[in-house]
Order: C-alpha cells, then sequence, then structure tokens
C-alpha cells in the first residue's frame, strides 16, 4: 500500500517539479534546494514488531523533481518487492512525507513517521543538513535510516564514527561520498586533459556542507597533478546575478569549470555562457541538469555542460539491472507529469536502497530493530546487491566511513560508479566518463 502524507498526490506537485520553460530560466537557486516525542514508543507500538506489514517511511522534498522521482521509483520498488512475495513473506507498505529540504520540517515528519505510521525503515533525505537535523532522533529510536540523496562525509564521520552504538542503525548505500567524488573528479579532469588539453581549472560551488571535501582536496589534488587552479569561489545558494561570477572566469582564462551546486540551479548562469558564445566547459555536479527535460527547459543552453549522476542518467548499462529499470519507469509514468525519462540521481539510490533492505532483512532473519538491531546492521553489513545505480556494499564499523557506501573501482583503482553524463548537440544526453560506460565522447564547446 501506499501513502502520500505531506506532498501533492501524483501528477499534481507544485513549486519547481513541473515550471514552465520561462519561470524554469527564471527561478535561480529553485529547484535543487532545491522535539522528540517524550515517552513514545518507537514505531507507535508498531515498529520492528513481528508482525507485518513492514512499513517503509520515506523522506524527500516532493514539489523538487529530485523528490517526485525518489517517490515513484520507492513505489515501483515496493510493488515489486510485493508482487514478488514482500519480505520475509509479509506485505510492505510505503508512506511518504515531505521534507520541503527544511531540517525542522524533516525532523518533525521523520517523528511523525516513526511514532504515528510504525515505520520500521526510513529511506531518503536530500540536503545533508537535512540529514544530520534527524539523526538524534533516529539514534534514540533505532529505527534503521538509509540515506540515499546526501553526500556529506561529516554525516558519517561526525556521528556513526564519534559513537557507534548511538548510530548504527544508520547506512548510505548511495551515493558514494563527496570525499570519493572529489577523487572521482581528480580522475574525470585527467580525462578532460587527455582529450583536449585543458589544464587550467576554475572552481565553483554551493556553500554548503556536502562540498567541503571538495574544497580542502581538490585544489591541492589538482596542483599536484600539474594542472592550474586559476579561480575559486563558493557563492550563496541563493544567488540570481551570475555575471561577476562569469566575468572572474573569463579574466582568469579557464579552460573549463569545476562546478558543485546542489542548491544552485545554475540555469542562468548557462544562459548567459550561451548568449556570450562563451566556450569553457561545464563540468563537475549541477543536481538541476540532472532534469531529464534540462536542455530542452533551457531553450539549448544546457547543451555541452556535464555532471555526475547515479544511473548515469538511464543512457547506460551500468549493470544488467539499469536499462530495464529505466524503461519500465519510462512505461509507467508516460502520461504523467515530468521528469519522464529519468528518476534523476535520487531515484536511483532510493530503488536501490529498498531492495537492498529487502536482501538485509532476509539476510538477518529480522526486521524487528527493537529487539534485535544488531542482527538487523549484521545483515546490512554482510549483503552485496547488483542494483541499477551500481555494485552496492557497505563499509563496517571500524572502517573510515562506517556504513557509507563502498566505491567501486577498476583494476587501475580508478572509482567506477562515479559516471559522468553530458548534454549533446541535438538535446541528447550521453554518458560520457568512464570509458567502460560511455555511450559518446565527451565534447568541447562549439556553439
Amino acid at each position: 500500500m501506499t501513502r502520500d502524507t505531506g506532498a501533492d498526490g501524483e501528477g499534481t506537485a507544485t513549486g519547481s517539479s513541473f515550471v514552465g520553460r520561462r519561470h524554469f530560466l527564471e527561478a535561480a537557486g529553485a529547484t535543487a534546494g532545491m522535539a522528540t516525542l517524550a515517552g513514545c514508543i518507537p514505531g507507535g507500538g508498531d515498529g520492528g514488531s513481528l508482525e507485518g506489514p513492514i512499513t517503509i517511511g520515506h523522506l524527500a522534498p516532493m514539489s523538487n523533481p529530485l523528490g517526485v522521482g525518489s517517490r515513484r521509483t520507492a513505489n515501483m520498488a515496493v510493488e515489486e518487492i510485493q508482487d514478488d512475495g514482500g519480505i520475509m513473506d509479509e506485505e510492505v507498505d510505503i508512506v511518504h512525507a515531505d521534507t520541503q529540504g527544511d531540517p525542522g520540517t524533516a525532523q518533525s515528519e521523520t517523528e511523525r513517521l516513526v511514532t504515528q505510521d510504525g515505520a520500521d525503515l526510513l529511506v531518503g533525505t536530500f540536503v545533508s543538513e537535512v540529514t544530520q537535523a534527524i539523526l538524534d532522533y533516529v539514534g534514540e529510536q533505532d529505527v534503521p535510516l538509509i540515506v540515499t540523496g546526501s553526500a556529506a562525509p561529516s554525516t558519517v564521520t561526525d556521528f556513526i564514527g564519534q559513537d557507534y552504538e548511538r548510530y548504527k542503525n544508520f547506512f548510505r548505500t548511495g551515493p558514494i561520498n563527496s570525499f570519493f567524488q572529489a577523487e572521482g573528479m581528480v580522475d574525470y579532469v585527467g580525462h578532460l586533459n587527455d582529450r583536449h588539453g585543458w589544464s587550467d581549472f576554475a572552481l565553483l560551488a554551493d556553500n554548503a556542507a556536502w562540498v567541503e571535501p571538495f574544497m580542502s582536496t581538490l585544489p591541492g589534488e589538482l596542483e599536484g597533478e600539474g594542472y592550474n587552479l586559476v579561480h575559486e569561489e563558493q557563492l550563496n545558494i541563493n544567488i540570481d546575478d551570475f555575471s561577476p561570477v562569469i566575468n572572474d572566469v573569463v579574466d582568469a582564462d579557464a579552460d573549463a569549470v569545476i562546478r558543485f551546486f546542489a542548491h544552485i540551479n545554475a540555469s542562468a548562469m548557462l544562459v548567459e555562457r550561451a548568449q556570450r558564445g562563451l566556450t569553457f566547459g561545464v563540468e563537475g555536479i549541477h543536481v538541476t541538469g540532472m532534469h531529464p527535460a534540462y536542455a530542452q527547459l533551457t531553450e539549448g543552453a544546457a547543451t555541452y555542460e556535464t555532471t555526475s549522476q547515479s544511473g548515469a542518467g538511464g543512457t547506460t548499462a551500468i549493470t544488467e539491472n539499469t536499462v530495464p529499470f529505466v524503461e519500465s519507469y519510462r512505461e509507467r509514468y508516460a502520461e504523467s507529469d515530468q521528469p519522464v525519462g529519468h528518476p534523476m540521481y535520487m531515484g536511483f539510490n532510493t530503488y536501490d536502497a529498498i531492495h537492498f533492505y529487502r536482501a538485509a532483512v532476509e539476510n538477518a532473519g529480522t526486521w524487528n530493530y527493537e529487539d534485535e538491531l544488531d542482527s538487523f546492521v549484521d545483515g546490512m553489513l554482510d549483503t552485496e546487491h547488483t542494483g541499477v545505480s551500481g555494485e552496492i556494499s557497505l563499509y563496517g564499523p571500524d572502517a573510515e566511513y562506517p556504513h557509507d557506501a563502498v566505491e567501486s573501482r577498476d583494476s587501475g583503482g580508478t572509482i567506477e560508479n562515479f559516471p559522468i553524463t553530458q548534454w549533446q548537440p541535438g538535446n541528447t544526453l550521453e554518458c560520457v566518463y568512464p570509458e567502460q560506460h560511455a555511450t559518446a565522447d565527451h565534447l568541447p564547446t562549439v556553439w
């Protein structure tokens, strides 16, 4: 059964979910931003019991295309599990809650999912500050939380890394944390240098927690590889005038901008770049740019920009499960409001997390987190799952990043589960890195 609470129903989402083209171009920063109840029994007396149904509570910003895709794929995963006999022969129920990308709202919605809806699992969250805002409550209640949308390493190191017993019910099955993403970006810059001879780079980022590894490690790593960091800046997430930033990049004579925007909508930046005929590359991570209609919504101004995204936007067979999943998603939501083509990165990760949970529960022989949390944790750590975004396993309790998603590496040690897509001429989306997943070569900007 599916219950949507704190959000509009399917196809009626408001805010930035299905904005028109004009508003989309104007809404810089809009799309990606997008009290413990004393004495309550965990799960309102139902959580962790040995009687079904097993209830999954899904947390996401529901007026954001990212959250819409995550809600849809959560429903898909639950229905598939139901059709395959449930979890340990029990029915599975999913309840959706809208975090609105706000820490306070996320706290109250998390408490409601646990105390009123009896959630046996919490899954989702986007924005690392939102995730961290609910961890104390989740740790007190012992209800498992699998994060699928935020990437800050501090969510692991500052919580479970500091107090394992209190936070051992926390897990992140994807995306890989931003420390590993920073390492993957250094390898990608090497690919750009090999292909285009680019050596001078500007670094732009959200002023937010998740980008700290990029800002602290990338400058030294890039310079250590012989590249020049010609400009570096963190931007207010509510920025609406990119002209000074673009001028700084042009004045620095950068071959490319490497930007890390989860909160910032850089549509206005791309439009101005196209209007001025500027040819510096736009690389890195841009959550808004993962929207399946982004190139069309920007009237082609997004052409040549890249972003890393889990599942590589459905363009390539990351695993044998990726393409069938995307085809099923497109068929199911073909008549729905956008986004239709693919669910954006969080949707891939949420779908994988729910299937991973099923495998872990069946490995452990229990979902009873109240009485058998240690057995459940062991089941999670022992599970290896071929998902739609890659091969998924978790680091153990003594690792630098306990209970975090393990990065996949090729025989040369290069991180594989950090694929890069590029909008190419004709509003087509292609995977351009790593080589084993690429569907096209990376193209330099030519207007």
